[in-house]
């Protein structure tokens, strides 16, 4: 008989919608960029049209990446672990282990304008998070006095899964 890893203790998501827009806007300009250069005829210039089809297909590109990588999170605690990860492929991802952690607190409202917007930020001021959309959160106070804040639904519960488990560790 072997010994499996216990599941998780919880799992949590978030999401948001509007990211779907901005994802059209940057695939939009991919199609610019695709159609710049195959429709043109080149005749007015090659610089000036090689850097306008490059300058679609980066802007695209990266405006689908950093929208498509927020559309949501999922947050998964584990005896050992908190893991979040972003997006459809799960990059970016942040694994943070429970033992690191000195404090988890409920945060009933996040908003993007706290943080500079969506996405994985850092403040010098408030550590750093993942915010894919406004509501409630956790707020995680690490050992080494940083702070680690995630945007998820059900915040309250991952919170009270933390807080028990740290109990049992100082125990």
């Amino acid at each position: 008989m072997t010994d499996h890893p216990p599941g998780p203790l919880w799992t949590g998501r978030a999401s948001n919608r509007v990211q779907w827009l901005l994802a059209a806007a940057g695939a939009a300009f991919v199609a610019l960029g695709i159609q710049l250069a195959v429709a043109s005829t080149w005749h007015n210039g090659i610089v000036p049209l090689a850097m306008s089809v490059f300058g679609c297909l980066a802007a695209g590109l990266l405006v689908l990446y950093g929208t498509l990588a927020f559309v949501h999170v999922a947050v998964t605690i584990d005896a050992e672990a908190m893991d979040v990860r972003c997006g459809h492929i799960g990059l970016p991802r942040r694994t943070i282990k429970l033992a690191d952690v000195a404090a988890a607190e409920f945060v009933p409202r996040i908003t993007p304008q706290q943080w500079g917007g969506w996405g994985y930020r850092w403040r010098p001021e408030k550590g750093t998070a993942v915010i894919v959309r406004r509501g409630e959160g956790v707020e995680l106070l690490l050992g080494d006095g940083k702070l680690f804040t995630v945007t998820v639904d059900d915040a309250e519960n991952a919170v009270r899964v933390i807080r028990t488990h740290l109990r049992a560790l100082a125990g």
